[in-house]
């Protein structure tokens, strides 16, 4: 694979980003700088560290960026989770983004273990 834009993997983290700051945008003003930040810094995480792994020169470095990839959306997860809690989120937004979520980690799971074979 010549570019990361070409990985499945990276193409479903950026929808989910894309989702993820439509759904937030109507969250309250004043969590601009506290849950909507924390939410969106996570989710552009994931992307963004499947992307700079992909740069990296060995399957090792590689391998560190898809593991924070993977932490990153486990705390996008347990914030998404909050937000439902507290009313942010409705159920249906909620179900949706964290669906999507999974689907990811089962993505980055498998797409890492491939990374791991290599070795």
């Amino acid at each position: 694979m010549s570019n990361f834009r070409n990985l499945l993997v990276w193409q479903k983290a950026m929808s989910l980003t894309t989702f993820i700051y439509n759904s937030t945008n109507h969250f309250p003003k004043e969590e601009i700088f506290g849950l909507t930040s924390q939410i969106r810094r996570a989710s552009i995480s994931i992307p963004s560290n499947i992307a700079e792994g992909f740069g990296r020169d060995s399957n090792k470095e590689y391998l560190r960026f898809l593991n924070i990839s993977i932490s990153s959306l486990f705390e996008l997860q347990t914030q998404l989770e909050i937000a439902k809690n507290i009313t942010y989120l409705n159920e249906t937004e909620f179900n949706t983004l964290y669906e999507d979520s999974r689907e990811l980690e089962r993505m980055l799971v498998s797409f890492t273990n491939k990374i791991k074979e290599r070795n």
